[in-house]
């Protein structure tokens, strides 16, 4: 890591989000809260797909993985911030920073894969219904999700390397608050253009293929939906695809914007604003979305709650049940 006069960089000290003391306090907060969020519903939503057997699908099979790598990315993140936000001496050694670089790689090119696979099989619902449960078989379904693990592990493993061929001497003083490439190519002495080359071409490969995997997925799906001559089964066909429209414009999008742009436009104080988005608020509104505007996710917390009702108060189950009832009365 370290040659000639060059000493050994063992610790790096983070700048956090703010420097302002004022404002520690309350973004520890409202971190904490964000964090909260992102666990209980995300573990939630994982709970509740396991539980109900209607959400047995192909569907909620990627969406539980989804779940799982929000919560993971999450973790690997925040809970160093938070620290940071009442810590003195904001520090991360180097072995640590270097576990989260790679952890958090691989679980971001998890979700990129993850949410193409999503797309996929969209796709496969609405053009192929007839042959949907042949093609989106629980094998096909769990070869598709260890794929996009597998293949964010071997990114991540290269991009590791890359990293650790790196020295640092000047400086150890990290204008972040986690371990991002961006910041920690900045504060090397030695030549990055290896490291900048392998972002590109490995992040450009990623988001060509998945960004290209959900263009012709919807591509399909549009021309095959507007073949549909009822609007209201063509509204349904639609529905089912804008919670992963969102969260896949929402991700995206901030992405595209972090990584693949010149290097002389970033500005690491304006990206740390974007990397909080993505590392910390992404992971929490992605369930939100996916629950808020899925039908049959609120069905199942709904049966969920009530057989817990119905579980502690026996006696009342009769009372708890008439509700419902009335309200399948509405739906039909």
């Amino acid at each position: 890591m370290a040659g000639g006069n060059c000493t050994t960089v063992t610790e790096f000290i983070l700048t956090g989000l703010t420097d302002r003391l004022e404002l520690q306090v309350p973004l520890f907060a409202m971190f904490l809260v964000i964090y909260g969020i992102t666990l209980v519903w995300n573990l939630g939503m994982m709970v509740l797909i396991r539980i109900d057997p209607r959400l047995h699908t192909p569907m909620y099979f990627f969406l539980k993985n989804l779940s799982l790598v929000d919560v993971c990315y999450s973790t690997v993140i925040t809970p160093k911030m938070l620290m940071s936000f009442l810590a003195e001496r904001k520090a991360i050694s180097y072995t640590a920073c270097i576990i989260q670089y790679f952890s958090f790689i691989l679980f971001v090119i998890s979700e990129c894969l993850l949410l193409a696979v999503m797309a996929y099989d969209r796709y496969v619902a609405i053009c192929n219904p007839l042959l949907y449960t042949v093609i989106m078989s629980p094998k096909h379904c769990l070869r598709l999700a260890a794929g996009s693990y597998l293949w964010a592990f071997l990114n991540s493993v290269i991009h590791t390397s890359g990293l650790l061929r790196l020295s640092y001497c000047h400086s150890n003083l990290l204008n972040h608050f986690f371990c991002d490439i961006n910041p920690l190519l900045k504060l090397s002495t030695s030549g990055t253009y290896v490291n900048e080359l392998l972002v590109f071409l490995f992040g450009s490969l990623i988001e060509v293929i998945s960004i290209g995997t959900i263009l012709i997925s919807y591509i399909l799906i549009i021309a095959t939906v507007l073949q549909i001559h009822p609007i209201d089964r063509r509204c349904k066909a639609f529905s089912t695809c804008t919670s992963h429209l969102t969260a896949v414009s929402m991700f995206h999008g901030t992405i595209l914007f972090m990584y693949f742009r010149p290097s002389t436009s970033y500005m690491l104080d304006t990206d740390k604003m974007a990397s909080v988005f993505y590392t910390v608020v992404i992971p929490m509104l992605n369930p939100l979305v996916y629950s808020l505007r899925n039908k049959d996710v609120m069905d199942a917390l709904r049966r969920a709650i009530e057989t817990k009702l119905r579980a502690h108060f026996p006696q009342k189950g009769v009372i708890i049940g008439q509700p419902n009832h009335s309200m399948a009365a509405l739906h039909t």
